[in-house]
């Protein structure tokens, strides 16, 4: 674990230096690997939590680059810039991650993203506004469960951005980090069920038409009753006889 995290921490400040050639090509992993001296392993792992992050993006055929340059994103309104330099994670509380469960991770979720939505709302920028709207629709047009996930990070990611609390964002890196196991994935917010899709796009919709609308309020309960579903989701898949939580 602490392998992948220190390579991670390495990407990610490849990233935000601009190492990579102008259009933001990342070398193959056969390439990268031996340039990190880490195992292919690691270094794949890593790169699905930067994927999931959307920092990077994969395409088949053609490689895969950081986010913004992809997008042809020139970065002037700051938000673009703000997508590739995720906050560094702390390696203690990633160690208590691997020995946590999902059930904890909404738990924490519940009790600081409310908040972060509410912020946002008086914070976001008109641009971070516009993508929180892309990033809604997204959630509810994506064929399957990866496209789903990658957009659904990124939307809640944005968030945390938009409230302009470095500690949020921290806390809230580590958490999504804590699940980039597919065994943890499969109890979290995720599209393997098209009606659970429907449901989670209609929040984030709901969520981001309240922050353009700045009701800070709005935003926080919606936020609140978005996790609180995806927690009772987590207890019928983990407790099926047991009743939802309190």
């Amino acid at each position: 674990m602490e392998r992948v995290d220190n390579t991670l921490i390495r990407l990610r400040r490849m990233i935000a230096t601009g190492s990579f050639d102008e259009a933001g090509r990342i070398p193959p992993e056969r390439a990268l690997a031996t340039e990190l001296r880490v195992g292919r392993r690691s270094l794949r792992r890593a790169l699905d939590v930067l994927e999931r992050e959307g920092c990077i993006s994969r395409h088949q055929g053609r490689g895969t680059f950081v986010q913004s340059v992809a997008n042809g994103d020139n970065g002037s309104d700051g938000a673009a810039v703000a997508a590739v330099k995720p906050a560094a994670p702390n390696l203690a509380f990633e160690y208590i991650l691997d020995h946590t469960n999902p059930l904890e991770v909404i738990e924490v979720r519940l009790a600081i993203e409310p908040i972060m939505a509410r912020l946002a709302a008086f914070r976001a920028s008109p641009a971070e506004i516009k993508r929180l709207s892309t990033l809604a629709e997204e959630t509810r047009a994506a064929a399957d469960a990866d496209s789903y996930e990658r957009a659904d990070a990124r939307f809640h990611r944005t968030i945390s951005e938009a409230a302009r609390n470095a500690l949020f964002l921290v806390i809230f890196d580590t958490l999504h980090a804590s699940q980039r196991d597919v065994g943890w994935r499969r109890l979290g917010e995720n599209a393997h069920c098209f009606k659970r899709q429907s449901v989670y796009a209609d929040f984030h919709k709901q969520i981001a038409s309240a922050i353009a609308a700045r009701h800070g309020d709005r935003a926080q309960e919606l936020m609140h009753q978005h996790l609180s579903d995806v927690q009772r989701y987590i207890y019928e898949h983990a407790f099926p006889a047991a009743a939802t939580p309190q």
